[in-house]
């Protein structure tokens, strides 16, 4: 087979890469991205509304099950990504996942009673969990090592324009609520009994898009080769980086494959080898989510209205707030190939540390308005340059090729156990701890896992997949 014979490292290094189609399938992948935010998102602007029609505002425990419950479809999607993507590929589950966030759309908005609402919450977490393994993942195998982290960041930028997407249309199809509304008057407003609807229902145009584009994309080069169809994964290589570069890969992939078959040794999983690895992967994926800047979105009503502001205050905040995340995530974008990994999660751990003590401090001495807003912007910029971007890149690239789309699957699946523990418990914290007591609670969890990177993260910028394997 030609990948066999060696090739001139500095010769690959500067081939010509196909930068066009590169940038082309990442974006198709990481609408993926763009629908898992939005729907992730778009719940916490109708929450004022949705929770007065369906009379659930005086029970903390149906308010957290409204807005965790997609998490368990999150659970099962990412749980099932493992399977499915080592049986049938990336791109068919890519397909899936944008079929999943269509229907979810539709329906949520279109449920009359909270059973059904709850319903398409789940399918449309099952569309989340299968794009949020399977989208990073997907570009991280097309990607040459020199701009992976780069192209594995769109993934959490299109996270971030969807979530700042649900919040500017939650903001412009939201009447103004008046001061001093009560709950009866918000029910019977435009926003108690359409306009919640609206705001899901306009998830559906970029899921279908979505879904239509998938079918486009060429299949992972790399999981073409783990099933011995070389010749598909060089034509996918050759588009990517020319002849030498393709060669070059294959060569690298093979190394990495021997041994290994189309079927996983579930045993690999407990080796020496890959049990580390493993660990790690679960323990960085939880501690994004236990980081706490999750509830700052699905939870902006109560974070808001604590700190003084109205509900209409609250959805121009929101706004602000994804701003903030947009712009900080372009930056993070510029250094991560540059500064790399560890530092970047070092420094967001450390960060959300001495940002919420700040923030519990706040709550803990009653300041209200601005005070609270600047915390909660500086929480979301450094969580946005740091730990949510990169924790998918290393997610995406530290497990080994014979067992990515499981490992994967594993570790996103711990992701969405934390956000559902997360989610559903800050209503019950906030009632136990006060808002001061829960954010100095997260701050303590951000000081844990800064010792943590300390100790157990390498560095993996600049390295091809199968190096960073190789140094394991």
């Amino acid at each position: 087979m030609v990948f066999l014979f060696q090739l001139n490292p500095e010769l690959v290094s500067k081939s010509n890469f196909n930068q066009q189609f590169i940038l082309g399938i990442t974006l198709v992948s990481a609408m993926g991205g763009l629908l898992f935010g939005y729907d992730w998102v778009v719940i916490g602007g109708a929450k004022p509304f949705y929770e007065r029609f369906f009379d659930i505002t005086n029970s903390p425990y149906l308010q957290g099950w409204a807005m965790s419950s997609a998490l368990i479809g999150c659970l099962f999607g990412a749980l099932s990504s493992g399977y499915f993507s080592d049986r049938f590929g990336r791109k068919l589950p890519l397909i899936t996942a944008a079929a999943l966030f269509t229907i979810a759309a539709i329906g949520t908005g279109a449920a009359s009673q909270f059973t059904p609402f709850i319903i398409y919450r789940l399918i449309g977490g099952l569309g989340i969990g299968l794009a949020s393994a399977i989208s990073p993942m997907y570009i991280a195998e097309i990607s040459p090592a020199e701009m992976r982290g780069r192209l594995v960041s769109i993934n959490q930028l299109t996270i971030v324009i969807g979530i700042l997407a649900a919040q500017v249309i939650n903001y412009l199809i939201a009447d103004k609520v008046p001061a001093g509304s009560t709950d009866e008057m918000i029910l019977q407003s435009w926003n108690g009994q359409t306009g919640w609807r609206w705001m899901f229902w306009a998830g559906t145009v970029p899921a279908l898009l979505f879904f239509v584009f998938s079918f486009f994309i060429p299949e992972s080069p790399r999981f073409l080769a783990k099933s011995g169809n070389w010749k598909a994964a060089n034509a996918t290589l050759e588009r990517i980086g020319g002849t030498e570069y393709a060669i070059q890969e294959q060569k690298e992939i093979a190394e990495t494959l021997q041994g290994t078959g189309s079927k996983i040794d579930w045993k690999i999983l407990k080796s020496k080898k890959v049990r580390p690895v493993l660990i790690l992967g679960i323990v960085l994926a939880v501690f994004q989510q236990w980081c706490g800047i999750n509830v700052i979105f699905n939870y902006a009503e109560e974070v808001f209205t604590s700190a003084g502001y109205s509900v209409g205050d609250m959805l121009f905040n929101i706004v602000i707030t994804g701003t903030v995340n947009l712009i900080f995530t372009f930056l993070a974008m510029r250094m991560v190939d540059s500064w790399g990994r560890r530092k970047l999660m070092l420094l967001g751990s450390i960060g959300l540390a001495l940002i919420y003590f700040l923030i519990g401090s706040s709550y803990f001495f009653e300041l209200k308005g601005l005070a609270i807003l600047v915390l909660v912007m500086m929480a979301i910029a450094t969580y946005a340059m740091t730990l949510a971007p990169v924790t998918w890149v290393v997610l995406s690239e530290i497990f080994p090729n014979s067992i990515r789309g499981t490992a994967m699957a594993i570790a996103t699946t711990a992701l969405w156990i934390a956000c559902f523990v997360l989610t559903y418990t800050f209503p019950i914290l906030n009632k136990l701890l006060n808002a001061s007591g829960t954010f100095w609670l997260y701050g303590l969890i951000c000081f844990s896992g800064f010792l943590f990177i300390l100790k157990k993260l390498p560095e993996t910028k600049g390295k091809s997949l199968e190096e960073i394997e190789k140094g394991q």
